[in-house]
């Protein structure tokens, strides 16, 4: 039986495939199992009502002996990057598309010269243009750990960014490491001392060739209520009536952006400006003493959460390393079922017209 194409130099088109599907159907239902065998065992497949008896048979032995050389790796599948034809829903770009949570751990430096190694929970996403079927998510791993041994900063991070973005071949792209920061914080009066952790987030965005460099800080601290140590010392005053004013622990997430060229901007300089700007940081060892001096600490400063904000705001725009910036301030009432919260932000990266619905439930410090 012989066929002819249509014509050999045009692309085949569904019709094409149709009458080849056809004729290899109507040579199949006349040759043997060798014969098919030989062609292809899947070729059985498109009989009707035909058991595929002659597919080769599967070893169900781990074959520990084989290795995956250079030849064989290039036959292997990969469909994440395959032609356009194979997306499915709209063909639009893709903003971000990457990992999340891939924990490794990393060594950061202090401010007093020395070495940390912490379990450091990276994310990484880069853009996907409307005609990538997708990425191979495994390559923003290995760049990581390319550069994992060296102690990291702002500039290694960049390094991975720039061999995921080559190997990746896109545009954009976001790099982000969580990590839990401990510094040794004294007592306020016993001469204790204890490890406070601080969770920070240091983050580069790569967006239409340039760079920006953030960093996230969660600050805990006391908020004692203006207006109930009032109501309070007024039934002292005028009843004689004992009566406390409440207070609350409080959450303050600082974001900023680290200036192009300038000097280093510690983690700890960080801390220690929102000490300056709200004293009243939750307390690690505590005697007897310590809880008096805390509770005098609180009484001298007592902030409503809009206070917190613009005191935050104050300590960050007296810093020259720091550009724009955003204070998310949460006072979990101790009065109220509900919070009191506060966002101010300086600068056009962190405006926003809309707010994470969940922001304000991640501000929740874990004990």
């Amino acid at each position: 039986m012989n066929s002819h194409s249509r014509n050999l130099t045009k692309a085949p088109d569904r019709a094409d495939a149709e009458d080849a599907l056809d004729l290899l159907r109507k040579w199949a239902s006349t040759a043997t199992e060798t014969e098919i065998a030989q062609l292809n065992p899947a070729v059985a497949r498109l009989l009707p009502n035909s058991p595929v008896g002659n597919y080769p048979d599967l070893s169900r032995h781990y074959p520990e002996e084989f290795e995956a050389d250079s030849s064989y790796r290039a036959t292997l599948p990969d469909l994440q990057n395959g032609p356009s034809s194979l997306i499915r829903g709209a063909h639009e770009q893709i903003q971000h598309v990457g990992i999340s949570n891939f924990r490794l751990p990393i060594r950061f430096h202090t401010r007093d010269n020395g070495d940390l190694t912490l379990e450091t929970s990276v994310t990484g996403t880069v853009s996907l243009d409307a005609d990538k079927k997708g990425i191979n998510m495994s390559r923003i791993m290995r760049s990581f750990y390319k550069h994992a041994e060296r102690t990291f900063s702002f500039e290694v991070m960049e390094a991975a960014l720039d061999d995921y973005l080559t190997d990746l071949e896109s545009l954009d792209a976001r790099l982000q490491m969580r990590f839990s920061f401990p510094v040794k914080i004294e007592s306020l009066r016993s001469g204790l001392s204890g490890y406070q952790y601080y969770d920070i987030a240091l983050e580069i965005v790569d967006h239409d060739g340039e760079r920006t460099k953030i960093i996230h800080l969660d600050y805990v601290y006391s908020s004692t209520c203006p207006c109930s140590l009032e109501l309070s010392e007024h039934a002292r005053s005028a009843r004689g009536q004992l009566a406390t004013p409440h207070s609350q622990r409080s959450v303050a997430r600082i974001s900023l952006v680290q200036e192009p060229g300038a000097p280093v901007l510690w983690f700890e300089d960080v801390i220690d400006h929102c000490r300056r700007a709200v004293p009243t940081e939750t307390q690690v060892m505590v005697k007897r003493e310590d809880e008096q001096a805390f509770a005098e600490l609180n009484a001298a400063n007592p902030i409503f959460v809009e206070d917190a904000a613009r005191l935050f705001c104050e300590a960050l725009q007296s810093d020259p390393r720091i550009g724009d910036f955003r204070v998310v301030a949460s006072h979990q009432e101790s009065l109220h079922s509900h919070d009191a919260i506060s966002v101010l932000t300086q600068g056009p990266t962190f405006a926003a017209r809309s707010i994470d619905p969940k922001m304000f439930a991640t501000l929740i410090h874990q004990g």
